[in-house]
């Protein structure tokens, strides 16, 4: 297999990139910061910079068009409703607390200034992500379109990257280890629904363990946990623990093989060696 490494560097990017960048951070640090206000001015920096200075006066301002004076408004976390506001379950508290950093994310995404700016949108999400989830580790990247239930039930590690048109379902937890990786369109869920009662739900939190490789569209089950340097392939669904080194795939998922890297010795590459036959 060819090994094709990422570039080390792209041409130099506008400066401009940094200085926003910069104000980002630093407003973020304010223990203090409304952040309501905070998400509201910088979307309409960004969607509507002509109205920046008067901006309430523009969205009561019955000569603008009332679809513009919409958008305008939602431009402001307290003027909209996401989904876990419904949940009985969710700790408003903690959710309201999250929830303008959460919106700021998302409206970004779907800005010409984010979306698939890559640069400027994974350094921009790595701002955030401290400060919406329970715990996030170092060198944290998300591509757009990310989406939460939560966010504050999430306990991330070092070097975890996420890709497009990810769900991150919190809702009962997830824990991420270092190294992770999840790629596109995959689904990771913390909560399930009984089969009699759709409003019966139960919570688990699920891990996926140091080095795991969720790939393309795999679905990830509340309460499953994913060992240590395992992977479910594209379009796989878990529904129970995969155990270390083990590559799981189908619907629902079941290991085919172990990892070609994993420790000789474990019991888990014996065991199958042996099921499928192979010499010692």
């Amino acid at each position: 297999m060819v090994h094709r490494p990422l570039k080390k560097s792209l041409r130099p990017l506008p400066a401009l990139h940094d200085d926003w960048l910069e104000r980002i951070g630093a407003a973020l640090k304010n223990k203090k910061l409304d952040k309501s206000r905070f998400c509201r001015e910088v979307l309409c920096e960004i969607a509507y910079p002509q109205f920046v200075a008067h901006y309430e006066t523009a969205v009561l301002d019955p000569k603008l068009p009332i679809g513009t004076r919409l958008a305008l408004s939602a431009l402001d976390p307290h003027h909209i409703t996401l989904e876990p506001e419904y949940y009985a379950d969710v700790d408003d508290e903690k959710f309201q607390r999250v929830k303008p950093l959460l919106w700021l994310w998302y409206s970004f995404d779907r800005l010409a200034a984010g979306g698939q700016n890559v640069e400027l949108g994974v350094r921009f999400r790595r701002l955030l992500a401290p400060h919406i989830f329970k715990k996030c580790g170092e060198n944290f990247k998300a591509f757009q379109n990310v989406e939460f239930s939560y966010g504050y039930n999430i306990d991330c590690g070092d070097d975890v990257v996420v890709h497009r048109h990810v769900l991150l379902d919190d809702r009962g937890g997830i824990k991420i280890g270092n190294k992770v990786s999840i790629s596109d369109y995959a689904n990771i869920y913390s909560h399930t629904h009984s089969i009699v009662d759709q409003k019966d739900v139960t919570n688990a939190t699920t891990v996926l363990e140091d080095g795991v490789r969720i790939t393309y569209h795999a679905t990830v089950f509340a309460g499953v946990k994913v060992g240590l340097d395992s992977m479910v392939g594209a379009m796989a669904v878990a529904t129970k623990d995969v155990r270390p080194h083990h590559v799981n795939v189908g619907i629902p998922a079941k290991s085919v093989r172990v990892k070609p890297n994993a420790p000789s010795t474990t019991p888990d590459r014996l065991s199958t060696s042996h099921e499928r036959g192979e010499k010692s």
